[in-house]
């Protein structure tokens, strides 16, 4: 894939411009872009009109999508990347290769603060890509999204 130009934000993480989805050397990943945009259309989000869809990619290459559900007290609402970790943790799977996400915007959106500490648990090393309908692509790591997380390791030293 060709991009045009690399941004690289303060996080570490990069933004670039998309060549466009029909376009991708990767099917692999446009399979998973797809399947985000699909399961974003079944998104119930009547407070924040914001649909997102997610699907993250276990090991043995499955795929399991999750879209937010809102709910009027905001707190109980669960985003789109959760939704689609524990579709997978419900299948008997615990370890995240791949997550994308994606937002009918026009800039791509990261997932946020929870999502980061939930996706840490099942894929501290995944590969996180965020698309929108805009031509950007942010393609980045779980480690430079959340730096030195706290997950089940800090646990263990206290055993």
């Amino acid at each position: 894939m060709q991009l045009k130009k690399t941004q690289t934000q303060p996080s570490g993480t990069r933004s670039t411009p998309s060549p466009g989805l029909g376009s991708t050397r990767d099917p692999a990943l446009l399979r998973l872009i797809t399947e985000a945009k699909r399961v974003a259309q079944l998104a119930y989000c009547p407070h924040s009109h914001f649909p997102v869809g997610a699907v993250v990619e276990a090991e043995g290459g499955e795929l399991f999508a999750g879209c937010n559900v809102e709910n009027a007290s905001f707190g109980l609402t669960i985003c789109a990347e959760r939704n689609a970790a524990f579709q997978m943790v419900s299948h008997g799977r615990r370890q995240i290769l791949t997550v994308v996400i994606y937002t009918p915007t026009a800039e791509p959106t990261a997932p946020c603060g929870a999502c980061r500490q939930v996706l840490n648990e099942f894929g501290p090393r995944a590969r996180v890509v965020s698309v929108c309908d805009g031509p950007g692509i942010i393609d980045t790591t779980l480690e430079r999204l959340l730096p030195q997380a706290f997950g089940p390791g800090n646990l263990t030293a206290l055993k």
